[in-house]
């Protein structure tokens, strides 16, 4: 993709580059000079979560407004920063320097353009130590997860690098705490159905003094847990109908010798275990009903995300009025 597909920002469009950090000194002055030098007319917001190390004098010395958050994890940050800014465009990255700042300008031109409410920037790293192939097969397994959950998915599910609409951004209701954050917001695109895409980035080591703060099987874990939590509040006809399913098979199985000894004799001899047929069988119903007393649920609090979406106004109504 280059400019001239995307065609040249609007003058006076409020961008907002959105930064967390945590103990990011060794990359944080780097970043900010990236996205300051990419979209010159933005704002560069650094949202610190508790460093120790610096990391909020450099990043006010390189010219970034700088917040704090003391609530431990991305997802309080990401909330944070998704209700105090006000802008057109948000462009949010992480503070390691590992992503294409220089990608920016036409990932943003291509959500005026298309109207689109969510750019992934899907990475692409030729260096081993930049994207390590633990995370590319956690990452490939858990995105295949997600488009089997959920019928589609994206092809970097984890990625930290994202252009957003105001009215995604205002009406996405922010409940994660850490890493998984990332998770959420794609599940929150899927089911609004909202028009979004990818675009292939550059992924870069961390520079030299930088450590990453990631923990391979704990925030995997994290983000399965997200995902199932997820599936069980937005599918739960499926969700539930799937254990009422499982009590039920077990039901059958169990009354299934009960019935043929009493079609032979005429009598049901064993008493407990046909307490337990009943029981499970009920524990199956009771299931069935709870998904679809709570899919009733979960469709009228997506209209109500839908509405809320469908109050702000689409990204190429900005661009409109900054080029009027």
């Amino acid at each position: 993709m280059t400019s001239a597909d995307t065609g040249v920002l609007p003058v006076g469009l409020r961008i907002a580059v959105l930064l967390p950090c945590y103990n990011e000194a060794g990359a944080i002055a780097q970043t900010v000079a990236e996205f300051r030098a990419a979209l010159p007319g933005a704002t560069v917001y650094v949202y610190d979560n508790n460093s120790i190390d610096g990391s909020r004098e450099i990043a006010t010395a390189a010219g970034a407004v700088v917040r704090s958050v003391r609530q431990q994890g991305k997802g309080h940050v990401v909330r944070r920063m998704f209700a105090d800014i006000d802008a057109d465009v948000y462009v949010m990255a992480d503070g390691d320097a590992t992503y294409e700042a220089a990608a920016a300008p036409d990932m943003v031109g291509a959500m005026l353009a298309e109207n689109f409410d969510m750019v992934v920037g899907a990475r692409k790293s030729e260096v081993e130590a930049a994207y390590r192939r633990g995370h590319r097969l956690g990452n490939a397994m858990l995105t295949g997860l997600l488009k089997r959950l959920f019928g589609r998915s994206f092809t970097d599910i984890l990625s930290g690098y994202r252009i957003f609409s105001r009215r995604f951004v205002k009406s996405f209701p922010v409940l994660s705490e850490g890493f998984e954050i990332e998770t959420e917001i794609s599940v929150h695109a899927l089911e609004l159905a909202m028009p979004v895409t990818e675009v292939v980035t550059a992924y870069a080591a961390r520079p030299e003094g930088s450590v990453s703060k990631l923990s391979t099987y704990r925030d995997g874990w994290r983000i399965l847990r997200t995902i199932f939590t997820l599936y069980r509040i937005e599918r739960p006809v499926w969700f539930f109908g799937f254990i009422g399913g499982l009590f039920a098979v077990a039901a059958l199985l169990l009354a299934f010798p009960l019935f043929l000894t009493y079609l032979e004799t005429g009598l049901v001899p064993r008493f407990p275990t046909a307490i337990m047929v009943t029981g499970l069988m009920i524990v199956a119903v009771l299931n069935g009903m709870c998904g679809l007393i709570l899919d009733t649920v979960v469709r009228g609090r997506r209209e109500v995300r839908r509405l809320a979406y469908l109050g702000h106004r689409a990204p190429g109504d900005f661009a409109a009025d900054r080029r009027g």
